[in-house]
């Protein structure tokens, strides 16, 4: 009976011992999953990286010569009675650029939400071009027959472009999904053209008969290089932490300029930056 109570003993003591040892491993304890599910990457802090950025802009010339021929026809008899400056001359364009350039930027990090401030600068090469005319006669003044021809023509390249924004973003992992807004900005030159060249013939019965007027031509440009355009952005993105504070991005987004070429600009872009 001895015997029995004595092995009893034993394998209980070995039984608490082999539990004490089994609660110190941190699967047991919930410590190692716990080390993974509660791991967050930090985003806070300044941050930069590099960029190479393909996308597509729509120009609107509708408008853009409009201003100038305007000034051409100012106090003229034709102008107030048939808005020669209104007349439909220009069209749109399309057109594709690929370019590079980098962004700099800091970021307010509370749990895994975040808020940051960015400035994103590219490089490329967007043009485009638009040119029209028209030609109507009238029979105006009283005993004229009178000819208006009118043309316009206009350009605008954009060299350098970028956007101030407030991103916002949530982290998941070594994930940060973000959108953003902001101010656009750019530098373009535009340049423009018109022409209008009228001619009054008399047709009427006076004797002497009336004096006939033209051909006159009119020519005015408008050349501004480096002009500085504005507008808003806004898009969308995500940053992938590697390694080291090393990120990868990819990214969308939508500039809108408004000028003598009303602009937009679609963009896609694949970085890469670093976290200090």
């Amino acid at each position: 009976m001895r015997g029995l109570l004595l092995a009893a003993m034993m394998l209980g003591a070995v039984t608490g011992a082999q539990a004490a040892d089994l609660s110190d491993l941190p699967i047991l304890r919930g410590g190692f999953s716990d080390g993974l599910t509660s791991s967050r990457v930090n985003w806070a802090g300044v941050y930069i990286g590099g960029q190479a950025t393909h996308g597509a802009a729509d120009m609107d010339f509708t408008n853009s010569g409009q201003d100038l021929l305007a000034k051409l026809l100012n106090n003229l008899d034709l102008e107030s009675q048939f808005n020669i400056s209104k007349w439909p001359l220009l069209g749109k364009a399309h057109m594709q650029s690929s370019g590079f350039g980098g962004f700099v930027g800091y970021n307010f990090q509370w749990s895994e939400a975040l808020i940051g401030l960015e400035l994103n600068y590219t490089r490329g090469n967007f043009f485009g071009a638009s040119s029209g005319s028209q030609s109507r006669a009238f029979f105006f003044p009283t005993d004229y027959f009178t000819t208006a021809d009118v043309s316009s023509s206009s350009s605008i390249k954009i060299t350098d472009f970028g956007s101030l924004r407030v991103r916002g973003g949530y982290a998941i992992g070594s994930f940060l999904p973000y959108g953003f807004v902001g101010v656009a900005m750019g530098r373009a030159d535009i340049n423009r053209r018109a022409d209008a060249t009228l001619q009054y013939t008399y047709v009427g019965s006076a004797v002497p008969p009336k004096p006939n007027i033209g051909p006159v031509t009119y020519t005015l440009t408008d050349n501004a290089n480096a002009h500085f355009l504005t507008g808003f952005a806004a898009g969308l993105g995500l940053d992938l932490m590697l390694y080291a504070n090393i990120f990868l991005r990819a990214e969308w987004e939508y500039l809108r300029f408004t000028s003598t070429v009303d602009t937009s600009v679609n963009t896609v872009r694949a970085g890469v930056g670093y976290k200090f």
